[in-house]
């Protein structure tokens, strides 16, 4: 087999497999019953992570279950009391587009669970993917990705 046949066959399952990791995910929300927030079984927002510390630090830092604030539902964990009040203060600034779901299945109305260490920030805004190669392409058309998303977002929210 040549090089770029290759590459080729390799490239291909690498997308089949991406494809099939958004089918597999149980979609969150699908329930009317819940909110649409990237929440586990324990009710946690983005498994734990510190909403603020994108901001504060640049940098993705697990919360502590002793610096928790409840918001739409979903239990918020913060590294530390200041970023606890911060949040309480002002969710709309800190938390993530989308609920902390995956920012880029958003633009196609699709609901996926995102990886709290796959984010980004453009404009003051917090958007999360499913993974960092996901966010990496992300990033080629922000403006226009946050568009379709924020289209599909609101017809999902109108829904509910």
């Amino acid at each position: 087999m040549r090089c770029y046949e290759l590459i080729r066959t390799v490239t291909r399952w690498a997308v089949l497999a991406v494809c099939t990791t958004f089918l597999l995910t149980p979609p969150v929300g699908a329930d009317s019953s819940e909110s649409l927030i990237n929440k586990g079984a324990d009710n946690v927002a983005i498994e734990g992570y510190d909403t603020v510390a994108y901001f504060t630090e640049q940098r993705a830092v697990k919360g502590r279950d002793e610096f928790d604030f409840v918001w739409h539902d979903a239990r918020w964990q913060f590294s530390n009391a200041s970023h606890r009040d911060l949040f309480a203060a002002d969710p709309e600034r800190y938390a993530p587009q989308f609920g902390g779901l995956c920012a880029g299945a958003m633009t196609r109305g699709v609901v996926v669970k995102a990886d709290p260490e796959a984010w980004t920030i453009v404009d003051g805004k917090l958007y999360m993917k499913v993974n960092k190669e996901f966010r990496d392409q992300w990033r080629d058309d922000p403006a226009g990705n946050i568009d379709k998303a924020t289209a599909a977002w609101a017809d999902m929210v109108e829904k509910k």
